[in-house]
């Protein structure tokens, strides 16, 4: 399996497009032929919810935000894009990116699709869609290189819209990329080693660019009201099971 071209491209298939890729996705208030706001969903839902689980959504969306997003250009191993979506998660970062230009792909026993269920996946086919998707949303964009010419990732200022770029586990991020950057960051290391495995870069430099909000902004979650309660309710659905037949039959009984 470990050599399977099929089974790795279906995993990539199913973790960066698999189900509904984002919370904006309005399928997830209609129900019975109805739309219900974020508030109806989550009061059909709550008494199937402890209250442990309740309290631990809103701590997350607590420390969420869409000021600080993720993106992996042409990577291939299955195994990496699920561990750097799960840093993602970890860290308090709610849209995921993808630049799917690999092609082909590697499976890894690592790769777990559970880990989709926490954070909005905007995937594209080339770099140039995904620069203009970023520059509209006023992102700026940090990318993850081994030039020497690179800055320490404490040199940037992660305050304002940051997307953190990081490439293909051979090659790095494609050239568009690389052109479109406005910092350019690396992890500087002591040992033998000239580099990191991708997803622990990743992680690292996430870490960072929370850590560096906090110190900026005296926070890192920053949602609006209206998207705490969208997530909220979207979070509420993807933690209890049948959810639908639940809100359903909530709404045949009122």
């Amino acid at each position: 399996m470990a050599s399977d071209p099929v089974v790795a491209k279906r995993e990539m298939e199913g973790l960066l497009r698999g189900g509904r890729l984002t919370s904006f996705d309005p399928s997830w208030f209609e129900y019975a032929g109805r739309t219900l706001s974020s508030d109806d969903v989550v009061a059909a839902l709550a008494p199937h919810m402890s209250q442990d689980r309740i309290r631990r959504i809103d701590a997350v969306l607590d420390d969420r935000t869409y000021n600080l997003t993720v993106v992996v250009d042409g990577m291939v191993d299955t195994g990496n894009v699920s561990a750097v979506m799960r840093s993602a998660d970890a860290f308090g970062v709610q849209p995921f990116c993808a630049i799917d230009r690999a092609g082909s792909y590697k499976h890894s026993r690592r790769t777990a699709q559970g880990v989709r269920k926490w954070v909005d996946r905007w995937v594209w086919r080339d770099a140039d869609t995904a620069i203009d998707w970023l520059r509209k949303r006023h992102y700026r964009i940090v990318v993850a290189d081994l030039d020497a010419a690179a800055v320490p990732p404490d040199a940037v200022d992660f305050s304002g819209r940051s997307a953190l770029v990081v490439g293909n586990e051979l090659a790095g991020v494609s050239p568009a990329i690389r052109e479109a950057a406005d910092d350019v960051v690396r992890i500087s290391m002591s040992g033998f080693a000239q580099s990191l495995n991708i997803s622990v870069a990743a992680g690292i430099l996430l870490h960072q660019a929370r850590n560096d909000r906090i110190k900026r902004l005296g926070r890192h979650g920053d949602l609006s009201a209206e998207d705490k309660a969208r997530l909220r309710a979207v979070f509420a659905v993807k933690s209890v099971r049948h959810a639908s037949k639940i809100i359903e039959r909530s709404l045949a009984d009122s």
